[in-house]
């Protein structure tokens, strides 16, 4: 059974950074697109960035681009998502999530595509 399993979440100031973590359990990560959500309260999910199985192909949301970048190390499934220039409206719980086809030289961007998700971790960045 794929598990994956987020962490590094945590309370930051705005202007700082923090690094997320996703192991993912099983054979399966190095073979699927990676991808990074968040969830405020009472807001949608959204879209953050995702990375393609060999890390050649990555997609950025304009809310983060420039300030958050995936990466992947497939010989130790995991996944990180490095945050700098936290501001408080970045302030959610965070998802990671593996899908898509194997070996698929893509990402995506709706969360459809992702058939595992990890159960969150909170960030929460004070003004």
């Amino acid at each position: 059974q794929v598990q994956l399993v987020e962490s590094g979440g945590g309370l930051v100031q705005a202007g700082g950074s923090l690094r997320l973590s996703c192991a993912v359990s099983g054979p399966f990560f190095s073979r699927y697109v990676l991808g990074w959500f968040r969830q405020a309260p009472g807001k949608e999910r959204e879209f953050l960035t995702s990375i393609s199985w060999s890390g050649d192909s990555t997609n950025y949301a304009t809310s983060v681009k420039g300030r958050f970048t995936i990466s992947r190390d497939n010989a130790k499934n995991t996944g990180f998502l490095q945050m700098n220039s936290l501001k408080p409206e970045d302030t959610a719980v965070y998802y990671c999530a593996i899908g898509g086809p194997s070996y698929a030289s893509v990402t995506y961007s709706d969360s459809r595509d992702y058939g595992y998700w990890g159960q969150g971790t909170q960030v929460t960045v004070s003004s």
